[in-house]
């Protein structure tokens, strides 16, 4: 088994820079520093509205970042024209509404398969790999697998709500599935240093995982170092 990645979502590093619309502090400085601090991935979701990050980041981003950047957007016409200008190393697609928090459940692939699909050749084609953000559910996860597509996230959101042994087999059962259908799994939204541990636990094939509110949320306490080290330790 590959080792597992941490990937750092520096979203909110932005936000509280949007706050106040002042120069920081500063996503990318933050991205520099996770990556000191041994995060394998620097992730980050670049929204219609612009909430946090924007297009100067992901420039800034895309040329500083030294392992891989990961550039969550909605599979609209806009967004591949930016992730076509910006080529990140890698585009994860997610559903996305203007008056949505966060982002709330996965994609529908099973509904919207022709659409998505269609948008995943146009990035393919830039050589700009693929993954697809959606629910721990078995049809999702089978309706995601086609050409274009290397990897999936599972959305461990109601895990990281409930923490219940139903979830944890849910988010193998996913996993399994798309091990068979010849995809990498990585998981992320919600997860913490304290529910992270069981999951890594209950689904080792899980390799990759992306976190970033409980990062920098806890960052304001003991420092964006030692939080990245300590879900570095956990996961590895």
């Amino acid at each position: 088994m590959p080792p597992r990645r941490l990937g750092v979502n520096i979203d909110h590093v932005a936000t509280l820079r949007q706050a106040r619309r002042s120069p920081y502090p500063d996503p990318v400085l933050a991205a520099l520093m996770a990556e000191t601090a041994g995060a394998d991935q620097i992730t980050c979701h670049i929204r219609g509205d612009r909430r946090h990050v924007n297009e100067r980041d992901i420039r800034l981003l895309r040329d500083t970042v030294q392992t891989h950047l990961n550039v969550e957007c909605a599979a609209t016409d806009e967004m591949v024209g930016i992730m076509l200008d910006l080529r990140p190393h890698r585009v994860t697609l997610v559903p996305e509404r203007p008056e949505e928090i966060t982002t709330e459940g996965g994609l529908d692939v099973v509904a919207h398969r022709a659409l998505i699909q269609a948008t995943c050749a146009r990035l393919e084609t830039a050589g700009i790999r693929v993954s697809l953000f959606i629910d721990p559910l078995d049809a999702q996860v089978q309706a995601s697998a086609f050409e274009g597509i290397d990897m999936i996230e599972l959305n461990t959101a109601r895990y990281a709500e409930r923490g219940g042994a139903e979830d944890l087999v849910r988010l193998a059962s996913a996993t399994a599935v798309g091990l068979d259908e010849g995809l990498e799994v990585a998981a992320g939204h919600g997860l913490t240093h304290l529910n992270l541990a069981a999951l890594v636990d209950a689904v080792p094939d899980i390799v990759e995982y992306n976190i970033g509110h409980s990062i920098v949320s806890r960052a304001v306490f003991v420092g964006l170092d030692r939080a990245v080290r300590d879900l570095v330790h956990l996961i590895r």
